[in-house]
């Protein structure tokens, strides 16, 4: 019996002993993993984002790769997806995992989580510092999610990529992290079959008439993946590495790779290019919570648009935000203190101005702090040119049951071809201007 017990403990301590060396070679595995991530993200952070791009680059070989999630049953690729992106934005010096569920639940318009959403929805909710919030404070998929939860970034700045412009979008893969790209899935799920994917090579190329219907993060791109590596459609060689939101189990471990022949991968992007802490300003002021829904203009590209504030505190104005409508815009921005009318416009000159390569929403800092006395009505006025869009303000409106929301009551907003005549938009047009305020407390 004793001979037993001795030979049973022999046998316990060798199975310890060979665990703790197979945990001690793993961990070692993954330290050594660990560092070589860590030097090739510091090579990265040191090199030249402006030079020259490799033929290759994954996020994934930085560190930069977000969580691989799983949408399940729901229409919400979109906000799936933008939280991902958001997420690579931090990577690998900080982990936060943002919740898909608040950005479907939360925001403004009225849509379920069944009835997929959109980019225009993705922007109001993140500039209106709606969101983004933890994932451990609104957990995804049990169909709640608690009112009144504060933001943990402020996202300042969305640029929107258009018309395969595959330089731009490999650039900002490089410097930002992943880029959100819409693109038509033949596929329903990961266990779905297409004569578009090949199985096999986790490839996928599209070369119908359909129009795009699904969201994907592209996280790298691999100019030399050879063009008979999918089942049909592309012609050059070229793929970008995208991940899905259909969990591990589609593709390898959540990846795939979409030729550059697919026809809808590249024009519609967005990517996410700065998110601050929440402390960066004190307060928002803004009329329109469903952000961009429709246009105006004069028909040639250049108008002044206004909002008039009034300040709820002793406090100062540091920034403006607005869209930007087409590439290649040029802007001025004027403030207009002790507002009484747009008269006093013309004796104003530009605190900031400058201009932006590609469409989006911006926030621009002024180049001194306009100081605001509690109860002070002010106005911000934004003067653009942008050339290649004939009506270049974005505008708030009800446009049909997803906004029924909106509300123009609660803005005064201004609209002008010369900056001297100006008609109020929420009278003459039924909308709000789109044009943010940002204060800290003085």
């Amino acid at each position: 019996m004793i001979k037993r017990i001795e030979i049973l403990l022999t046998l316990a301590l060798i199975c310890l002993t060979g665990y703790l060396a197979y945990d001690l070679y793993g961990r070692a595995i993954l330290q050594k993993e660990q560092d070589r991530q860590a030097a090739l993200y510091t090579e990265y952070r040191l090199s030249d984002h402006r030079g020259a791009l490799p033929s290759r680059f994954d996020i994934r070989d930085i560190g930069r790769n977000p969580l691989v999630k799983d949408q399940g049953n729901l229409g919400t690729c979109w906000a799936v997806a933008a939280t991902s992106a958001l997420e690579t934005y931090f990577l690998p010096r900080q982990r936060n995992v943002f919740s898909a569920d608040h950005i479907s639940l939360q925001n403004s318009f009225s849509r379920s989580q069944r009835d997929g959403g959109g980019y225009g929805m993705l922007m109001a909710y993140l500039t209106g510092w709606q969101g983004p919030v933890l994932e451990e404070d609104d957990p995804y998929g049990d169909g709640v999610s608690e009112e009144g939860l504060e933001p943990v970034k402020h996202v300042q700045e969305i640029q929107a990529l258009r018309d395969k412009d595959y330089t731009a979008i490999k650039r900002a893969v490089y410097e930002y992290g992943a880029v959100q790209s819409s693109v038509y899935m033949d596929l329903d799920n990961a266990r779905g079959t297409s004569v578009y994917y090949n199985q096999l090579e986790y490839s996928y190329c599209y070369n119908g008439e359909n129009k795009s219907n699904h969201d994907v993060l592209i996280i790298g791109w691999d100019d030399n993946y050879f063009a008979d590596r999918f089942n049909a459609g592309a012609v050059q060689n070229g793929a970008f590495i995208c991940q899905n939101s259909w969990g591990e189990e589609f593709g390898e471990n959540g990846v795939f790779y979409i030729s550059y022949d697919d026809v809808n991968i590249g024009n519609n992007c967005i990517v996410y290019t700065k998110i601050e802490e929440p402390d960066n300003y004190d307060r928002i002021y803004q009329t329109d919570l469903c952000g961009q829904i429709g246009v105006l203009g004069y028909g040639d590209g250049e108008c002044y648009f206004s909002n008039i504030y009034t300040s709820a505190g002793a406090e100062n104005l540091e920034a403006v935000g607005f869209y930007v409508l087409g590439k290649n815009t040029s802007y001025e921005v004027y403030v207009i203190k002790n507002y009484e009318s747009m008269d006093a416009f013309v004796k104003e000159l530009p605190v900031q101005k400058g201009s932006f390569e590609q469409q989006g929403y911006y926030t621009v800092k002024l180049g001194e702090p306009v100081p605001l006395e509690a109860g002070e009505r002010y106005a911000v006025v934004v003067h653009v040119e942008t050339p290649d869009c004939i009506y270049p303000a974005a505008m708030e409106y009800v446009a049909g049951e997803t906004t029924k929301t909106v509300d123009i009551s609660d803005g005064e907003g201004y609209i002008s071809h010369n900056g001297v005549i100006w008609s109020r938009t929420e009278e003459e047009h039924q909308c709000n201007i789109c044009l943010k305020a940002y204060t800290k407390y003085r």
